[in-house]
């Protein structure tokens, strides 16, 4: 996905989030690296990184949103999905994710008006790449 948004001679920043188990730690650690880059911001993040990405993106300049498989509405951490979020929002989730439930993506698109993409394919969605990465290029040319 990072040459698709360098193709677009667009710049790319990967937060490192190795070893960082609390996902308030890294959404404080993605705020300090993307208050560091000139904006506006287009997030992209998957399972958790998708839940951290959507909750750093009111507090950062961000324009878009792309989430694989993100893991709101897990049980026990409800209270800390995501909510109101002002960008456009896509989803892609795969129909037989065993991790995250595709029916909490299904919820969050539909409460919030985000668009959603279901793919065959689990949690990794590693057999959709080339989808994916169309799915980004079509978003970050204004489209979703």
């Amino acid at each position: 996905m990072a040459q698709v948004v360098r193709d677009l001679n667009l710049a790319v920043e990967s937060v490192d989030y190795r070893g960082m188990d609390d996902p308030m730690a890294r959404v404080e650690k993605l705020l300090d690296v993307g208050r560091r880059l000139a904006g506006p911001l287009a997030l992209v993040g998957s399972s958790m990184g998708g839940h951290v990405a959507a909750a750093a993106a009111n507090r950062l300049e961000t324009a878009a949103l792309f989430l694989l498989a993100p893991a709101f509405y897990m049980p026990g951490f409800e209270q800390y999905t995501p909510q109101d979020i002002g960008v456009p929002t896509v989803i892609v989730h795969g129909w037989h994710d065993d991790v995250v439930p595709v029916d909490n993506s299904i919820r969050w698109a539909r409460e919030h008006g985000s668009t959603l993409h279901l793919l065959h394919s689990g949690h990794r969605l590693d057999d959709q790449i080339e989808m994916i990465c169309w799915l980004l290029k079509k978003l970050l040319k204004g489209g979703t």
